[in-house]
């Protein structure tokens, strides 16, 4: 792929969107693309992830260890970013990801994104509201489940109470 379409792909990841074109000119020409052929394992479940993976061709599978092996969560193609939370800050790779068919990815290093963000602080200052926005989702997005929770929790409280007095 030539460093144009590698360019548009980065453009069209939402973690990546701000960016300008020179940006991610800067990003795609100092990334290193790799290719994996169908059943090669990109990563694996609880490795030390050092940043992220930009999908440009072909499909992944992710898998997550289950009592019976690895089963397939999802699989994901061109344009999807493996590893977000990873190009921010160290963790472990949550699933295993496995080529299906012929994948090349652009390998963006935790190191150089940083330096990107250094060199560039407006970056830095939207991709914070970015997060800051994805956490106040999640958290409404959770909060019907947190009251739901705490009225079963009441519920069971006051079955306790009526169980210990019938056993007075």
């Amino acid at each position: 792929m030539s460093l144009a379409q590698d360019i548009a792909i980065l453009k069209q990841i939402p973690m990546l969107s701000d960016f300008q074109d020179d940006q991610l000119r800067l990003l795609a020409f100092s990334a290193e693309s790799m290719d994996y052929s169908s059943g090669q394992r990109l990563f694996d479940q609880g490795d030390r992830a050092d940043g992220g993976l930009v999908i440009t061709d072909g499909t992944v599978s992710l898998q997550t260890k289950g009592a019976d092996g690895f089963e397939e969560i999802e699989r994901v193609g061109q344009g999807t970013l493996l590893g977000e939370t990873a190009l921010l800050a160290e963790n472990k790779r949550p699933c295993r990801a496995e080529a299906v068919d012929a994948v090349r990815i652009i390998r963006i290093r935790r190191a150089l994104f940083k330096r990107m963000i250094q060199e560039y602080p407006e970056l830095a200052q939207r991709l914070l509201d970015q997060r800051v926005s994805h956490f106040r989702y999640t958290v409404s997005a959770l909060k019907p489940i947190g009251d739901k929770m705490a009225e079963l929790e009441q519920l069971n409280a006051e079955r306790r109470v009526k169980d210990d007095e019938k056993q007075s």
